[in-house]
């Protein structure tokens, strides 16, 4: 657990989270990171009683990058409220096929969830049900067959850059769920939380927080 922490002070807990790694528990019963943090932190700091430790954000089990956990009650309330104003500035790496796509786009549309199936649906106009759903992305880097996409999100939503890659025709590598022609070894997605900007809920600092891509994977260490 010790080598996955990028940040960490009396309030936050920064965590760069191994692609497959569950964020929370949920109807799998898989340990989830949260479990193992708050016994890390039991075991290390010598905490006769529970524990507490709040999720602020997820990012998919098949995503990699960075997560927020919040050690006091105050600063999950206001990290929360953050997220929900849009005051966290999220960045995210992203590889995809190495098609024809502009170097430079802002993508713009509607997506609904599908509960039954946890995939959304894209549309490219306002649909009932549908939340929009807007991105930027810029091509950073090109490799022999793939290229590395640089993406700001203006809205959060349910699988939103999966999907919405996938209906320009450029897939996440690995991610056979939006159309990627095969997955990966390690069951991830060659999608990565790369930076979170935002102020400290208790500081009030300027926190900016960077983490590095997955060391393992010989794509992710072609794109630092």
């Amino acid at each position: 657990m010790k080598e996955q922490i990028v940040f960490e002070d009396n309030h936050l807990l920064v965590i760069n989270k191994k692609a497959g790694q569950l964020v929370q528990g949920d109807k799998t019963g898989d340990l989830s990171l949260l479990d193992l943090l708050k016994n890390f932190i039991k075991v290390r700091d010598h905490k006769p009683g529970n524990v507490f430790l709040g999720l602020v954000h997820r990012i998919d089990r098949p995503t990699s990058g960075l997560v927020i956990y919040a050690k006091t009650s105050k600063a999950l309330s206001r990290l929360t409220q953050m997220v929900k104003n849009r005051e966290i500035k999220k960045t995210y790496w992203a590889v995809v096929p190495k098609v024809e796509i502009p170097q430079t786009q802002r993508l713009v549309h509607y997506l609904q969830k599908n509960e039954k199936n946890n995939k959304t649906t894209v549309f490219p106009k306002v649909t009932e049900g549908a939340k929009e759903a807007i991105l930027n992305y810029e091509i950073i880097k090109t490799l022999d067959n793939f290229q590395l996409l640089e993406i700001d999100l203006e809205t959060g939503r349910h699988h939103q850059i999966r999907a919405q890659l996938s209906k320009i025709g450029a897939p996440i590598k690995g991610d056979l769920k939006y159309g990627a022609a095969r997955s990966n070894p390690d069951g991830g997605i060659h999608l990565h939380a790369r930076k979170l900007e935002f102020l400290h809920p208790v500081t009030n600092e300027n926190v900016t927080i960077t983490a590095e891509v997955p060391q393992n994977d010989p794509v992710w260490k072609a794109c630092e």
